[in-house]
């Protein structure tokens, strides 16, 4: 007997568009200490999402991976609502510009900087990494 599983609504919205809008068996996201697994019929709940890699099971049972960057997710009524400032397909980083940016934010956390500037490079280096690890990982 083919058993299927439940699924909930998902969509996945960043500044450029919709990344994903469909059913989902699981979504897993990256927070601030560790990772959550989300699956249908989940408590309602609003998370702050932080940079790192969302992996999303569709009910086919294929991985669907991105690289996201910081934002939130509202869990409701069956339907998760992530919304981040930027996600990026493995396949789309330009691993390039990705270590450009990387060895940017590296030079500048070694220069005497102001509080926020030390905070724009800490957000720029955990954005490189992020894309370089998801670029090298889950690329075909």
């Amino acid at each position: 007997m083919d058993e299927k599983k439940a699924t909930f609504g998902l969509q996945v919205i960043s500044v450029n568009g919709i990344f994903y809008d469909d059913r989902a068996e699981e979504i897993i996201l990256p927070l601030e200490d560790g990772e959550i697994a989300l699956l249908a019929n989940h408590e309602e709940m609003i998370l702050g999402i932080s940079d790192g890699v969302i992996k999303i099971k569709t009910p086919d049972g294929k991985w669907i991976y991105g690289a996201v960057s910081l934002g939130s997710v509202q869990v409701a009524n069956n339907r998760c609502i992530v919304i981040v400032n930027t996600v990026e397909r493995p396949e789309d980083i330009d691993k390039r510009r990705a270590q450009e940016a990387y060895e940017f934010a590296m030079e500048h956390l070694l220069q005497k900087q102001s509080i926020k500037e030390f905070k724009k490079s800490q957000a720029g280096l955990a954005r490189a990494l992020t894309r370089l690890k998801t670029a090298s990982k889950y690329s075909n």
